[in-house]
């Protein structure tokens, strides 16, 4: 997965290329939850995201939890179809902003 970072007016934006998978999301990880203390909105483009296992799961769940507790909204924009289902069939639809 290639992770493409940008900063605009204090927003952090994450586009998100390939699989989000065990071998990927550590670099997610690292990416996202030290940057909730940095800005004061996340957005993660999925536009060209192809796949998320349990281990990605687990790392958006990570940043759900670390934005409540730092206040810092993180929003899940542009999510293909597919991936919007295991998010679906996971109920992660009312864990997660998804737009």
């Amino acid at each position: 997965m290639t992770i493409n970072k940008k900063i605009e007016n204090e927003t952090l934006i994450l586009n998100l290329e390939g699989r989000l998978d065990t071998g990927s999301a550590p670099a997610l990880e690292n990416a996202l939850i030290p940057a909730f203390v940095q800005v004061k909105k996340i957005i993660l483009d999925f536009s060209e995201l192809s796949y998320v296992s349990s281990a990605g799961l687990r790392v958006l769940l990570m940043g759900q939890k670390t934005a409540k507790e730092k206040d810092v909204p993180m929003t899940l924009v542009k999510v293909p179809e597919e991936i919007l289902e295991i998010f679906e069939i996971a109920g992660f639809c009312d864990m997660l902003t998804i737009e």
